[in-house]
């Protein structure tokens, strides 16, 4: 027996659209359908209206009601069926109560600011697959077999040829090594590195903290350097002893602070006298929004630093795909290291990555990329100036994430807790300090809509108001 179909009006559905907001039409009615949708007022196969009746109604171009059902359809929460009518999707009666049971249970949050989530759905698959039916296509035989630990040479020399003319380094094929992210790089690294005799690692405080971990077990001391408005301290990296440091010196995570030429021309210094080492993690340098390029440091020493990269925050995370740029006396050991590990990253991986970038299609993505992004940081910005203004954000002319100290009246754990009490998930800095330091907050912002950072910073408002009451 066919299910019956119901609807309230051919052209009407109940949307508050604000006009004079920062968040664009479509994204407001998604915003809208979906809420209703969590709520159980769009029931289980409720019919939606046309989208020429329904922008009708609204006021709005009919291109604005398609975009925003073509999303909801994308997350599933509608479905288009035979016939061209869109229903509220059978599995969606299930949500709110999923939600709920993943919030007593301590599930994600629905609103979630965790850093290191680019926005993969804008990942260019028609211009990836093109690359891919070429490298299908074009590749030999040969380079299906065992490969030079280094990574195939056509990658090598695309990205060297993009390196050098966008982050100013003095990057040659023979010296690049291509990993599986910049987690594998950073070991294999660290642990040549313990093999060849270097024994303390500076990091900067505050930093990511997984890499300590890593450093640790490949047999190295980690100790933190503070981390001051023109970037590390070297005068107190003097004095800790170390004899090789990593540094984020394009923007600095996650303070978002960046290396001034003088902390630039010191470091090389320090690494000069000292026969040390710089590892520079450039992680996000592509994003930037309110000033000029910074240039690697690789460009200026290459022998003293290892240039790391990765496209999990230009592509995607999922595709696994880093570099390194390594000085002369390392491109061996690595290479060695690297075969020891895995045989090799996937030879198609690479290859389609290389003609991606060749054929400039990674300069048209990034070029698609910073306005959006820099759409999600002004909307976080500002709101958080209307409504929580004693949060004053930091690093924010660049990357996918602001800073914000805490005030002192307020907790990490106190804020964090009440944030996700709320579905939101807000992350401290406590786990970022080699040793304790003031409290602060850190927004990702990269997988979020406009819509949805407005919501979330509403949200943390309210929980701070309810933590301050």
């Amino acid at each position: 027996m066919s299910r019956s179909r119901t609807n309230s009006g051919a052209g009407e559905l109940l949307v508050e659209l604000r006009r004079d907001s920062s968040v664009p039409l479509h994204q407001q009615l998604e915003s809208g359908i979906r809420d209703r949708i969590r709520q159980g007022l769009l029931r289980a196969d409720v019919v939606m209206p046309a989208t020429r009746a329904l922008a009708t109604d609204l006021g709005l171009s009919r291109g604005v009601v398609v975009e925003a059902y073509q999303q909801l359809v994308a997350e599933g929460y509608l479905v288009s069926r035979t016939g061209g009518y869109t229903q509220v999707a059978p599995a969606a009666a299930g949500i709110l109560v999923q939600e709920r049971a993943a919030g007593e249970l301590g599930g994600p949050p629905r609103i979630d600011f965790k850093y290191s989530k680019p926005d993969v759905s804008q990942f260019p698959r028609a211009a990836w697959l093109r690359s891919i039916r070429k490298m299908l296509n074009e590749t030999p035989n040969r380079s299906l077999a065992y490969l030079d630990g280094r990574g195939t040479a056509e990658l090598r020399e695309s990205l060297a040829d993009y390196l050098n003319r966008v982050r100013g380094t003095s990057a040659r094929p023979e010296n690049m090594l291509i990993c599986n992210g910049f987690a594998q790089g950073s070991r294999l690294l660290l642990q040549v590195l313990a093999a060849a005799g270097y024994r303390r690692l500076a990091v900067e405080d505050p930093s990511d903290n997984e890499l300590r971990e890593v450093a640790v077990n490949a047999g190295l001391e980690a100790v933190g350097v503070p981390v001051l408005e023109t970037g590390l301290d070297v005068e107190a990296l003097e004095r800790s002893g170390a004899d090789v440091v990593m540094v984020t010196a394009a923007h600095q995570f996650p303070t978002g602070a960046v290396a001034s030429a003088r902390t630039r021309a010191a470091l090389i210094a320090w690494a000069t006298k000292h026969d040390a080492l710089i590892i520079e993690d450039d992680y996000d340098a592509e994003y930037r929004y309110d000033r000029e390029p910074i240039g690697a440091i690789q460009g200026l020493a290459p022998e003293c630093v290892v240039y790391a990269g990765t496209a999990s925050k230009t592509l995607a995370p999922g595709l696994r795909l880093g570099w390194l740029i390594l000085p002369c006396r390392l491109v061996e050991q690595m290479s060695d290291a690297k075969v020891r590990d895995d045989r090799g990253s996937p030879v198609f991986d690479q290859l389609t990555f290389a003609d991606f970038i060749a054929r400039g299609e990674f300069d048209r993505h990034l070029r698609r990329m910073r306005p959006r992004y820099r759409r999600l940081r002004d909307a976080l910005v500002g709101r958080l100036a209307e409504q929580v203004p004693d949060l004053v954000p930091i690093g924010v002319s660049a990357g996918l994430h602001v800073m914000t100290w805490l005030p002192a009246d307020l907790s990490e754990a106190a804020v964090t807790k009440a944030a996700l009490d709320r579905g939101l998930g807000v992350y401290g800095l406590a786990p970022y300090w080699v040793d304790a330091g003031p409290g602060g907050l850190v927004f990702g912002y990269g997988s979020l809509t406009e819509s949805e950072v407005v919501e979330g910073i509403d949200l943390l408002a309210d929980a701070i108001s309810s933590l301050r009451r």
